[in-house]
């Protein structure tokens, strides 16, 4: 079945079980999601949209998204999510790679619409409220397992995004190669901040908590806010990316989880071990991935050895574990290549593919761009983006060492005249006996700051452009 089709048979078998919490506590049942979709469904039908036709969805994560998502996949339109973390230059680009032929709106950008350039002409699809007398299922479309469901948008970390299609079979591949991870149950209950999982657990049956504050910045949600859900909603996992982990690190322990699911940006030795002390009975998981592929490997807490633990202080690279069974991982030139069922074929634009895709003994590759080495027993260890290393020093190789020094709680290092140097903040950054650590790394300088700038997407990476450009105006 694909996620909608579970997600409809969870409905009518368990139609008051809750789907979804807002931030606010409000509770959205499995019965109630389905009728507002089913309700969706039919007004953008009548606005003429169907099967193929592509929406840009510019909605916060709330029930509402949900439905209206749930609603395109069922009359087997096309979801364009734009890259949040790039705001309106998101939107722009993502009508023009897309070319939508209506759009999913709410507050503020519904009223600015006929404002914005690239966005004034398009409509904004109906979303009735009055739900209540629908049926559950009805008049949905089985798409072709081939046919495009989704389109999203890279972080263009290394050049404008690159859009993704997903078709429904690649969605329900992914989900299920996913969930040999995470093994799902109704009876789970997950604080998620990477909203894709909630499309998950509604194929589960699971419940999901839609975490207070602004998704799009996660290294700004409030711990303590976020304690207050997991208390009062009886959440067993948190789903979410290393910064939001980081915030429900801080304070007393929270025995009542079972469960982590971390990733989309580095999950460094030091964030484990706190992970490891904040909630003493869950399992913590790592996973590593990319837009194009996901997941590539995986780490579990409880299998990185004491061996593991004093090769990344020394400088061995930031650990991924074993890649997962279904995934061809081969090292080329240091770069990380991947090859697999649920890698990516290609993106929106084809004439792109060259940029990231290579065809080798009869298998389309995805080239990450991640540098990378695969040890004696098959694990992955990251080393960071291929073009940032250099005469042996990767910046991974650095930065999972410093983050074990005293007193470092963030390390980025960037090349300033073709030198690695080190930046680092926290309360030892201006201890003076870690220069000589550093240059034992191969590192020329080592730069105190008061914080480094990270990425816009997930807050869990070091922005190295800005950093970049902050150390050279000091110099």
């Amino acid at each position: 079945m694909s996620l909608v089709e579970s997600f409809l048979t969870y409905a009518e078998a368990r139609p008051d079980a809750a789907a979804l919490f807002a931030p606010d506590g409000r509770v959205t049942t499995y019965a109630a999601l389905a009728r507002m979709s089913a309700a969706r469904a039919d007004a953008f039908r009548r606005t003429g949209i169907g099967a193929g036709d592509r929406v840009l969805v510019a909605r916060g994560v709330s029930p509402a998204l949900y439905a209206s998502l749930i609603a395109l996949f069922r009359i087997g339109a096309v979801a364009v999510f734009p890259e949040p973390a790039a705001g309106l230059d998101g939107l722009r680009h993502a009508v023009r790679a897309a070319r939508p032929r209506a759009m999913v709106a709410s507050g503020l950008l519904r009223a600015l619409r006929p404002f914005i350039h690239g966005l004034r002409t398009l409509p904004i699809l109906p979303e009735p409220d009055h739900v209540a007398r629908l049926p559950i299922t009805d008049g949905e479309v089985a798409p072709r397992a081939d046919a495009p469901a989704l389109v999203t948008f890279t972080s263009g970390s290394t050049g404008e995004p690159k859009g993704v299609v997903r078709s429904t079979g690649f969605l329900q591949l992914q989900h299920g190669l996913l969930e040999n991870l995470r093994r799902t149950t109704p009876d789970d209950v997950d604080l998620i901040s990477l909203p894709v999982f909630i499309l998950s657990n509604l194929a589960e049956g699971a419940t999901s908590v839609i975490p207070a504050g602004n998704l799009r910045r996660p290294a700004s949600l409030h711990g303590a806010r976020l304690r207050r859900q997991i208390a009062r909603h009886g959440v067993t996992r948190i789903v979410a990316p290393p910064a939001v982990c980081a915030r429900l690190a801080e304070g007393p322990p929270l025995p009542e989880l079972t469960a982590i699911f971390t990733g989309g940006g580095p999950v460094f030795p030091n964030l484990l071990r706190e992970l490891n002390r904040a909630v003493p009975n869950a399992a913590i998981h790592a996973v590593y991935g990319s837009t194009e592929a996901e997941p590539i490997a995986h780490l579990a807490f409880e299998d990185v050895g004491t061996a593991d633990w004093t090769a990344m202080a020394a400088g061995a690279g930031l650990l991924a574990g074993r890649p997962i069974p279904e995934v061809r991982v081969e090292i080329v030139d240091h770069e990380i290549q991947v090859s697999g069922p649920h890698v990516n074929r290609g993106y929106l634009d084809p004439a792109r593919d060259t940029e990231t895709k290579v065809v080798r003994d009869g298998a389309l590759w995805h080239r990450t761009g991640d540098a990378g080495r695969l040890d004696d027993h098959g694990r992955l260890w990251l080393l960071g983006r291929r073009e940032a290393g250099g005469d042996g020093v990767w910046p991974f190789a650095v930065e999972t060492a410093a983050l074990s020094w005293p007193g470092v709680t963030q390390a980025g290092l960037v090349r300033l005249n073709d030198s690695p140097v080190l930046a680092i903040s926290g309360p030892g950054a201006a201890n003076l006996d870690l220069l000589a650590r550093a240059r034992d790394l191969g590192v020329s300088a080592v730069v105190p700051l008061a914080a480094l700038p990270l990425d816009k997407r997930h807050h869990s990476k070091i922005d190295y452009p800005r950093l970049r450009d902050m150390l050279s105006r000091r110099r």
